[in-house]
């Protein structure tokens, strides 16, 4: 049996190479070397966080937003398909929607002041048949 010699715990030896590379490492590797204190990187990443955090919100809201505008606008259409109308829309032209006496919704050529039903908006058909709500003043009581 072989015994292999151990070096001390001082001397830097590489088993791989067999050669003393002390002066190659990127680190101090005697007792007199400046000591190795980690880096407090507690305050860049605190700030790291809180600019990631308000970019994100920012773009949450940002969805968010787009979000609410497309289920308000599948609401109306969904409404709007879903309500009584005997004639084919013209793509272009303004359209009302009301209830009427038993709280069905109906669509109208007939303008909001010349009408005593139950006003719910304004709509326009567009190319791609889906319905656009224009902002129009409703009649006042």
């Amino acid at each position: 049996m072989k015994k292999e010699s151990k070096k001390p715990d001082l001397v830097v030896f590489n088993e791989d190479t067999q050669q003393y590379d002390a002066a190659l490492k990127p680190y101090g590797t005697s007792a007199s070397s400046p000591v190795i204190k980690p880096l407090n990187t507690a305050s860049w990443k605190n700030d790291g966080i809180q600019r990631v955090n308000k970019q994100l919100k920012s773009k949450f809201d940002e969805v968010k937003k787009e979000y609410e505008a497309l289920l308000e606008k599948f609401e109306y259409n969904d409404l709007i398909y879903n309500a009584k109308f005997s004639f084919e829309p013209i793509f272009g032209e303004n359209y009302h929607l009301y209830n009427n006496k038993n709280n069905e919704p109906f669509l109208s050529i007939i303008a909001p002041e010349q009408c005593s039903f139950e006003y719910l908006g304004s709509f326009r058909l567009n190319t791609d048949k889906m319905w656009e709500k224009i902002e129009t003043l409703p009649k006042e009581s």
